[in-house]
């Protein structure tokens, strides 16, 4: 899926960040809603059917060829392994597998890398038939010359942990704001639903940069797994 649209918001909104702090109340609000999942706030834009992994672990590497300088090879794998070891908590276990290893450990995983092409020109882009998770250089080379400042690490482990929330089964996008599966819109005139809609505007970004409690319930539900106790998401 694209996340060019969507990040638009930050590359507009970053610059005002300095000017608008984040009220309590709205860091309140959004914490809320990242670590609790109430009845009836699972909803999707009904963009595509969610399914079940089919498998019990799922294997990413990184390649870092072709990767903007300012983001190492290690901070781009310490964020894939942060997403994958976030969304386990749905009950699919998850393995890091290190570039150098052998053929044998690669066979099955799913390949993290660099590429406008394979990203269609977005921030990322999810290819379950190719088993590759591509994220855009160009993308995130405006946004860091629009936004110099803006610390872009942040907008990294965002990509990574929404297009990877697609190979756990999540097909369809969040209609909840705060999810990290989440559109802000649909095009069409319809916006994503928040408990207090006005908290959003005090915020440089809503949206978690890591899997949400009603992210880990829906694909809980979909791998056929039991659902969070009260709906409440415990990190550890």
């Amino acid at each position: 899926m694209s996340l060019t649209k969507l990040f638009m918001y930050i590359i507009i909104g970053c610059v005002l960040a300095a000017k608008v702090p984040a009220a309590d109340a709205a860091e309140s609000v959004r914490a809320q809603e990242i670590n609790q999942c109430l009845s009836g706030e699972i909803m999707t834009w009904g963009d595509g059917r969610d399914r079940p992994t089919g498998t019990a672990l799922l294997k990413f590497t990184y390649n870092p060829a072709g990767a903007p300088n300012w983001f190492s090879e290690a901070l781009v794998a310490e964020k894939v392994a942060k997403a994958a070891a976030e969304w386990s908590l749905c009950g699919v276990r998850t393995l890091i597998v290190d570039r150098n290893s052998s053929r044998e450990q690669h066979k099955g995983a799913i390949l993290v890398q660099w590429s406008d092409t394979e990203s269609g020109g977005n921030f990322g882009l999810a290819h379950l038939g190719k088993r590759t998770l591509s994220l855009g250089p160009k993308a995130f080379g405006l946004l860091k010359t629009r936004n110099p400042s803006y610390d872009s690490r942040e907008t990294l482990q965002m990509v990574i942990s929404h297009e990877m929330g697609h190979f756990f089964g999540l097909m369809a996008h969040s209609k909840r704001c705060v999810d990290v599966l989440s559109y802000y819109d649909n095009g069409k005139g319809d916006s994503c639903y928040s408990r207090d809609p006005s908290q959003m505007r005090k915020v440089v970004e809503y949206r978690s940069i890591l899997p949400t409690a009603c992210d880990i319930e829906r694909c809980r539900v979909i791998n056929q797994q039991p659902p969070l106790a009260e709906g409440t998401l415990k990190r550890k």
